[in-house]
């Protein structure tokens, strides 16, 4: 009946979460300019009062702090779902999937790198918080809070698993993005994690068609592959593995002995669940060791090579800033490389700002991203490493475990555990037997 109850609701809500797009219209009218002008899309909505924005981190504080008790004390997966829905309500389409922690990565880095930017104690709590709660509970907040998991939870309606070496091929994207996201608010490119959104479009009921697509196509996936954005692309879910790697409490499969009944493996469709691994002996040990060696050499030499690599990619990745680009076209204006102008360098040209300070400024640029493309760049050669030492070191276990780092605290194992079933009974005959003495 659980399982029937979340397909019930995935086919009435999901399908409309996907589908009212296409409806969506302009809630103010468009400007009519008589120039080649055209509106830029909105990529965020109107600010809010200081009291909204304290709200918000109120409200996530006790989402989080929620989902964290339903997690490991009331172990109930029915209730984790039910709070899901409310964030998604909640964070998604009432606050618009802004601010959220995912995309309060860019607003941290760039004010870090740059003194000049404000940002909000709402933006910081929003990156803090959900680090702090998967530093002692595990990724609470992927179970329940965020409204880009739980969009994708509600569409899961027959999970299929997949191939060990696509997932760890796909597995390193979420990195990749994340450094990226990292460069380009560092250099003041962007927000490319907000652009590139796969879900804003539909918190906001309207944007581009592109990224309308985008959302479907993941929406899609999550129909047979469970939360494709959250495995394979969210840049804010490495952070939140790194923490609950090291979480003091975690959600775990059984509340008491596994049975090792291979149960919880079947229903997890995130591959989040650690297998058995017998304890090595003294010649395998060794030999361990001797490969170990072998894997850290081959590392470092990643390492190398990736900050070669970034060297030699950073020209053309810097064209991506809008500075580098207009500095680059109105060069080519000014030797006569191309015809007439653009709407960036037309307006470049009236501001009355001269030439070489625009060269000087571009040239600064270039060397930033060029010291940043080179760190990205090692820093995914390390990744690869360090996740292929990952694949012939495993930590030794007797029993099935969730792992710390891609576990969502679902729950939806405990409904598989035989354990889980006898505790329920018990918890059920407590409650029976304090009502009818009561």
């Amino acid at each position: 009946m659980r399982v029937g109850l979340h397909r019930i609701v995935s086919l009435i809500l999901g399908i409309p979460l996907a589908m009212n797009q296409l409806m969506a219209q302009d809630r103010f009218p468009r400007p009519d300019f008589e120039s080649e002008y055209s509106k830029p899309p909105i990529n965020t909505p109107p600010p809010q009062s200081t009291f909204y924005e304290y709200l918000d981190v109120l409200i996530l504080f006790l989402a989080l702090s929620l989902a964290s008790y339903l997690v490991l004390k009331k172990r109930s997966r029915n209730q984790i779902f039910l709070l899901s829905l409310f964030s998604l309500a909640y964070f998604g389409f009432w606050r618009e999937g802004c601010i959220c922690p995912i995309g309060s990565i860019q607003n941290t880095t760039l004010a870090l790198f740059d003194a000049g930017y404000f940002i909000p104690l709402s933006a910081i709590a929003f990156f803090i918080l959900p680090l702090i709660f998967a530093l002692f509970f595990g990724r609470t907040f992927c179970a329940a809070v965020c409204p880009m998991g739980a969009a994708q939870e509600l569409v899961l309606i027959k999970p299929h698993k997949v191939h060990p070496k696509v997932a760890a091929v796909l597995g390193l994207l979420p990195y990749a993005f994340l450094g990226a996201g990292v460069l380009f608010a560092a250099t003041g490119a962007g927000f490319i994690i907000c652009r590139l959104d796969p879900f804003v479009a539909f918190f906001r009921f309207g944007g581009e068609f592109k990224m309308i697509l985008f959302g479907l196509l993941f929406l899609l996936v999550g129909l047979f592959y469970g939360r494709p954005y959250c495995r394979f692309l969210c840049p804010y879910g490495v952070l939140l593995g790194w923490a609950s790697k090291f979480s003091k409490w975690h959600h775990s499969i059984t509340p008491d002995q596994c049975t090792q009944c291979k149960l919880c493996e079947e229903s997890c469709p995130f591959d989040a669940i650690d297998k058995p691994e017998p304890i090595l002996s003294a010649d395998e040990q060794k030999q361990a060791g001797s490969r170990l060696g072998k894997l850290i050499i081959s590392t470092l030499v990643l390492a190398i090579v990736g900050g070669g690599i970034g060297y030699l990619v950073s020209m053309p990745m810097s064209k991506m800033h809008p500075t580098i680009l207009l500095a680059e076209r109105v060069m080519a204006e000014k030797n006569g490389l191309v015809e007439g102008t653009t709407l960036a360098s037309r307006t470049f040209h009236e501001s009355g700002k001269l030439t070489s300070d625009l060269l000087t400024e571009a040239q600064d640029l270039r060397a930033k991203f060029r010291t940043g493309t080179v760190l990205l760049f090692i820093f995914m050669g390390l990744v690869i490493g360090l996740k292929g030492i990952g694949v012939f070191f495993k930590r030794t276990n007797l029993d099935y475990e969730s792992n710390r780092t891609d576990c969502f605290s679902c729950g939806r194992c405990f409904p598989y555990c035989p354990d889980e079933h006898e505790r329920q009974k018990v918890l059920d005959q407590q409650k029976d037997l304090y009502e009818s003495i009561g």
